[in-house]
């Protein structure tokens, strides 16, 4: 757990620096687990994400800006009836506690002062936002319900007293002596890590680690010099700009808010702590957003592809029965010249292959058929393969075609955002995958595609088709013939264009890079990307959505960067 209660405590100061004396507002809920707070103060404004996500729980600033829903979720509506306008007082954190309060002034209906407390716990699963009445101790309302029958101790409903978590009999690492620490842990069952989160309030495993690996050969004095050490080093980058770093160890990542020696693996240092988590949790989240959005779309998807993967192996298994259908004619034909050798009810006949310098060949005959009937059974079942090649091979072509549209929805998923999953289910049904019903109340007036929109470094617009709709609308219609196009070579992806004639070296390397990012070899360390004219690209009569074919291209090798990405959207 890398956001533990030390990563809160400096997180509370970066946060106090423009929270406390700001006024709110705005307030929005994108998603069902997170809140965006617009912040106010010294004419500056800021976006203050809160999340009780079970697996992506923080608080940060960011710079991300995720769609709204059309109708916003009950508990923003009253969020802004109770805080939009309203003064953040401070910012305080339990102490060596994963929990935040936010103090805040606003107005009652008839202008009176109101005071309010907002509660959010970082604590994984049990992460939760909650309002709280100041003078009645009272919770307004919380992101989620917590039943008497589901928590005992804590009810969390609206009406109920607002109850911290119970108390533990940790000791507080900040005011601890060498007594203390070495009369908690019990150097002979080992595990010395395990036991300093078990006995010290506000210690996640990660900083547990740290101070073992610094103890080095493990005895009582190098423990508690260690300790002393690591609790020093938190206080240091408290009060002082810290030096958040981001690494990666066999593929699973990790940060903290300083520089941990026992963690070996190449550093990412960041100018901030909300930047370090921008980047380490966007991603992830907008990918489990999608999933939330879309886990209906992709069941289909994969059920989709399993079935026209079975058809194409079928299919080609018949295509190789139709490499018998000469072999058929031969029989027939050695049959026909042997009429006089045959009686009904032969079981076979043994006959020289003038087709193959005279070797013998056996046919099978059916008893039940003359000799000329079985000769003609032969060419009977020679004109039907024959007549098979063609429509086998087409059907095919047309499943291999429809394997790769559906991998092209597929990838376009795993990047979407909310509008664009909803497009995307819209397409799939117009392409008969699925029955399509409009939310009740969500009719309105048809609106064209919107492709997501990037600025390059040097300044230059780039826009980039986010499902096939988009890709079509941006292709065929919106970019100029005489404008710049890329799209991953040989793979589903989106479509990419310039919008230039004459885009320079940095615009097109970035137009390649986003190309790549949003195609299937995102994950790839080295993607071919080509590019061409748009004048170049066509889409033949009757094509599935977002498939189009080009020419005169030239292919750039990039490799797709998620951080530069999200730099580049507007």
């Amino acid at each position: 757990m890398a956001f533990d209660a030390m990563f809160l405590k400096a997180m509370t100061e970066e946060l106090a620096e423009h929270g406390e004396s700001g006024r709110i507002m705005k307030i929005h809920q994108p998603f069902s687990h997170e809140l965006v707070l617009y912040i106010r103060k010294n004419s500056e404004n800021k976006r203050l994400l809160i999340s009780s996500h079970p697996s992506y729980a923080r608080i940060q600033w960011t710079d991300d800006i995720p769609e709204n829903p059309a109708t916003p979720p009950m508990f923003c509506m009253l969020l802004r009836k109770y805080l939009e306008g309203a003064i953040i007082e401070s910012i305080t954190q339990l102490p060596n506690e994963r929990i935040l309060q936010f103090s805040i002034r606003g107005k009652d209906d008839i202008g009176e002062n109101r005071f309010c407390d907002l509660f959010v716990e970082i604590m994984g699963r049990h992460s939760n936002i909650t309002l709280v009445d100041r003078a009645k101790n009272v919770i307004v309302d919380c992101i989620k319900h917590v039943s008497p029958a589901q928590n005992s101790y804590r009810t969390l409903l609206p009406g109920a007293t607002y109850v911290l978590p119970p108390a533990t009999d940790k000791l507080n690492p900040f005011e601890v002596t060498s007594e203390q620490i070495l009369d908690r842990l019990d150097f002979s069952a080992g595990r010395i890590d395990k036991q300093l989160v078990q006995n010290f309030a506000g210690f996640s495993p990660l900083l547990a680690r740290e101070i073992v690996f610094r103890a080095g050969n493990l005895t009582a004095d190098s423990l508690v010099a260690a300790f002393f050490e690591v609790m020093g080093l938190v206080n240091d980058h408290l009060g002082s700009p810290a030096v958040p770093n981001e690494w990666r160890i066999q593929n699973k990542e990790d940060y903290y808010f300083f520089s941990l020696r026992h963690v070996d693996a190449e550093i990412t240092e960041f100018a901030n702590l909300s930047t370090l988590l921008d980047h380490f949790y966007i991603g992830k989240a907008r990918r489990d957003r999608v999933h939330q959005f879309a886990h209906d779309l992709e069941k289909l998807l994969s059920n989709e592809l399993a079935r026209s993967r079975l058809k194409i192996e079928k299919l080609e298994n018949t295509l190789l029965e139709t490499e018998k259908a000469d072999v058929y004619r031969i029989q027939g034909e050695l049959l026909t010249a042997n009429l006089h050798l045959m009686e009904r009810g032969m079981e076979e006949i043994t006959v020289e292959n003038f087709y193959d310098d005279m070797k013998k060949m056996t046919i099978p005959l059916d008893t039940r058929k003359t000799p000329s009937a079985n000769a003609q059974s032969y060419f009977s079942r020679y004109q039907k393969l024959r007549n098979a090649v063609e429509v086998v091979k087409e059907q095919i072509a047309l499943t291999k075609e429809e394997i790769t549209y559906l991998e092209s929805v597929e990838s376009q998923l795993e990047t979407s955002g909310p509008q664009d999953v909803e497009e995307i289910r819209q397409e799939l049904a117009e392409q008969g995958y699925l029955r399509y019903k409009q939310k009740k109340g969500s009719r309105k007036k048809a609106t064209l595609p919107a492709p997501e929109k990037y600025t390059s470094s040097t300044g230059l617009t780039i826009l980039v088709g986010k499902n096939n709709k988009q890709n079509d609308y941006l292709t065929n219609k919106l970019a100029r013939n005489n404008e710049y196009w890329f799209h991953v070579k040989d793979l589903p992806g989106s479509h990419v264009v310039i919008q230039s004639n004459n885009p320079d070296e940095t615009s097109i390397t970035e137009a390649a890079m986003i190309a790549a990012y949003y195609s299937k070899a995102r994950l790839s360390a080295t993607v071919p990307v080509d590019g061409t004219l748009v004048k170049h690209v066509k889409k033949p009569n009757g094509a599935k959505p977002g498939y189009v074919i080009y020419d005169n291209q030239t292919t750039y090798f990039v490799t797709p960067d998620e951080k530069l990405v999200l730099e580049l959207k507007n």
